[in-house]
């Protein structure tokens, strides 16, 4: 049976990628028999399961959907560290860590090299242990354990590496058997400008584009955390126009902390937190 949260006096603005079609939703205005069988809609969220009849749709404005920013913010996500500390041995790299990061909000971790910061979005990630306090997560209220907790979350980092015998055909496809991506591979390889090495194993490839495709692999999963940990790492200023872009057309709704000490990569965050200040 399809669920169908009805969202009145609201427009939104779409694109078709693929098989997926994605609203970010502003006024809209319908009823329930202008809605196709299978379809999903979420007040400012992810529309998922298609067909919908697009010809019945009524909006405040004309439709002619036009390519907008892809929304992922159904999911209402939440992290929580309260008095959170990780040491390696008798050294303390951050203590007393509290915290809340919230859904469609884009946070900085800043400090020195050696500050920690990679190692706080480690323990962020459920990749590294913490020593004291509690990390949480929560979607739409519900906490997630640690062991479905990779299931709502997409990283992009120096140290985690691409498998250089595949293609990138082959790795964004290999990706998709554990995370949802927004687009085909082909629509995401022509988005990052690598469509002409598609068939060429990773291992040819330049630093830059391995970064391009570490990017992609992250931002275009339809989880809704995305965790960059010096996401310019190799790029040049093509590829940097790049990210901005990725940022501003891929991540809305979505909740995104960045380390980093580059300003041109967390220039357009909310809120910064320094990770000298827990130590």
């Amino acid at each position: 049976v399809a669920l169908v949260i009805i969202v009145v006096s609201l427009t939104f603005t779409s694109y078709q990628c693929g098989s997926l079609i994605v609203f970010q939703v502003k006024h809209l205005r319908l009823s329930l028999q202008h809605l196709a069988n299978k379809a999903i809609i979420f007040d400012g969220g992810l529309v998922k399961n298609v067909p919908i009849l697009f010809s019945n749709f009524k909006t405040s404005h004309s439709h002619s959907f036009p390519f907008g920013q892809v929304w992922y913010g159904c999911h209402n996500m939440q992290i929580t560290l309260t008095n959170t500390g990780k040491r390696y041995n008798r050294e303390w790299i951050f203590r007393h860590f509290d915290y809340r990061f919230s859904a469609g909000k884009k946070y900085a971790i800043t400090g020195a090299n050696g500050s920690g910061k990679s190692t706080l979005l480690q323990v962020i990630a459920g990749a590294l242990t913490h020593n004291e306090g509690t990390v949480e997560m929560s979607a739409n209220g519900s906490p997630v354990t640690e062991e479905n907790c990779y299931q709502h979350i997409a990283i992009a980092a120096p140290y985690l590496e691409l498998i250089e015998e595949m293609t990138a055909n082959e790795f964004l496809t290999f990706h998709h058997q554990f995370k949802t991506l927004a687009c085909s591979t082909k629509e995401i390889l022509n988005i990052i400008n690598l469509e002409k090495a598609a068939t060429k194993q990773i291992r040819y490839y330049s630093s830059g584009m391995k970064q391009r495709l570490k990017l992609a692999q992250a931002f275009f999963c339809t989880t809704p955390v995305l965790l960059l940990d010096e996401p310019t790492t190799n790029l040049d200023a093509e590829g940097i126009a790049l990210y901005h872009q990725l940022i501003n057309n891929y991540t809305a709704g979505k909740l995104i902390i960045i380390s980093s000490n580059d300003l041109q990569e967390y220039n357009f965050c909310e809120e910064v937190v320094e990770i000298g200040r827990y130590k």
